[in-house]
């Protein structure tokens, strides 16, 4: 069949894009080789996102008399249902993306997909293979978890976020190798429902992307929780020939042998690049990504690439916002290339980690004088009377002219807090701007206005 449009992948990439391919009049199908709604929704961010609902209803109840509250007498969990429930909310998602392809009018090919010189896409599924043509090829085929030749993954002992998602069997101990998103989520899901977590990180310091304030804090508050840190640490080789899982670990004080149950790998993502074509069509990739332009064509006119895939920051909202911007330049619209350095990162965990725009580090590295400032939630009301005083927001604005170069933010709420500085960045609204803006109280948003009048030496509640 002759489509306008092929999308290769349906995670949050793939289905936006034939999405709003759709909308915008083109006759769209999508290749999926598993189940709608990709890794994303099926295997990362939201049956994750269920775990960690679970963890955190665990804490609360085992906290009950901090509220007021008679704690049960018997707090304990079914660790196959805390599983089956995060799966029925990747099952209701993947069935919800299914509705918006039919809604939409969008054919859905099962199978594995290969691209083909002539704007072809070869899909094979039960041992058929048929031939499709678009005018638009569109690559979203998204990532797996990285593997490491002295961290080799067997499914079992040594695991990725996968099979983290779904263990048939509560682990008494755990070694979490990686301290990004992933690696800090799955620690303290783990962590909170009992398992004694230790998490080996190769950067100074834990989540090494966010600003040197916001580890530092994550750090304190997972120390807290019981979690076991090692930074500047590096596993060399793991033994799982007996029961469990001895992994050798190098520090700067000399090797050290940890011993524990299974070894999640969080090491980060490698791109699914492999076996889908791109020789065959000639398309460039360096570091095994794909190299695109401005609005994601490739070097092969008519193909076209987003999300994982490429060198930009592997987030499912990247991927969409990608995936939209790119058919509507197909459509001729007047778009805007992204701005890569006003894309929101949240980390679920508790606290939660929410930051966009520069750190402090890097605005200093780029030449800023600038002006920083930082509020705790311990003196904001909302926080209080929640329970949860733990983490600050912290602003950081160009001292000559205003300019809002990066927000950071850790303490429970604060991924749903993070727009706002998005927001205000894009419409280029300066610190005084954010000043005069009313904000609600009690709320924790407050929490932004009284960071920025610190930065402004006009703070009022501390």
């Amino acid at each position: 069949m002759k489509y306008d449009i092929i999308v290769i992948g349906s995670g949050p990439g793939g289905y936006v894009t034939a999405i709003r391919a759709s909308q915008l009049g083109f006759k769209v199908a999508i290749v999926e080789k598993e189940n709608l709604g990709g890794i994303c929704l099926n295997w990362g961010c939201i049956p994750t996102k269920a775990l960690l609902k679970s963890a955190q209803v665990f804490k609360y109840i085992n906290n009950a008399e901090e509220f007021g509250l008679n704690k049960p007498s018997d707090v304990s969990f079914e660790f196959p249902n805390v599983i089956q429930r995060s799966r029925n909310v990747a099952g209701k998602m993947s069935k919800g993306v299914e509705f918006l392809m039919k809604k939409n009018k969008i054919d859905v090919i099962f199978g594995e997909a290969k691209v083909k010189p002539g704007k072809k896409v070869a899909v094979s599924a039960d041992g058929e293979t048929k031939d499709y043509s678009a005018d638009h090829i569109v690559i979203a085929t998204g990532a797996r978890s990285r593997e490491l030749p002295n961290l080799p993954q067997d499914g079992k002992k040594v695991i990725g976020y996968r099979q983290a998602l779904n263990l048939p069997n509560f682990p008494k101990s755990m070694i979490v190798v990686g301290s990004g998103a992933i690696g800090v989520e799955f620690a303290y899901f783990y962590a909170t429902m009992g398992t004694e977590v230790t998490i080996v990180e190769y950067m100074p310091n834990i989540v090494p992307v966010e600003d040197k304030d916001v580890s530092k804090e994550l750090e304190k508050s997972f120390k807290k929780a019981g979690i076991k840190i090692m930074t500047n640490a590096s596993v060399e080789s793991v033994d799982t020939s007996g029961s469990g899982v001895k992994a050798q670990v190098k520090t700067k004080n000399g090797e050290e042998t940890l011993e524990a149950e299974i070894v999640l790998s969080a090491v980060g993502i490698t791109p699914n690049i492999e076996n889908i074509g791109l020789e065959d069509v000639g398309i460039v990739t360096d570091k095994g990504r794909i190299i695109v332009n401005d609005f994601y064509e490739t070097n092969i006119p008519g193909y076209y690439a987003i999300g994982d895939v490429l060198p930009t920051q592997a987030l499912a909202h990247v991927a969409s916002a990608e995936g939209i911007t790119c058919v509507e330049k197909i459509k001729g619209m007047h778009v805007e290339p992204i701005d890569y350095n006003n894309i929101p990162g949240c980390t679920y965990c508790l606290p939660e980690v929410a930051s966009v725009g520069y750190t402090e580090e890097k605005a200093k590295e780029a030449g800023y004088d600038i002006k920083v400032g930082k509020f705790p939630f311990s003196a904001n009301g909302k926080a209080t009377a929640n329970g949860d005083t733990a983490g600050f927001v912290k602003v950081i604005f160009d001292a000559k002219y205003g300019e809002w170069l990066g927000c950071h933010m850790v303490g429970v709420g604060v991924t749903e807090m993070i727009s706002e500085a998005v927001a205000a960045r894009k419409l280029e609204t300066t610190g005084h701007e954010i000043l005069k803006t009313v904000h609600p109280h009690p709320t924790l948003s407050e929490a932004v206005m009284e960071a920025v009048a610190a930065a402004y030496d006009e703070v009022i509640h501390i």
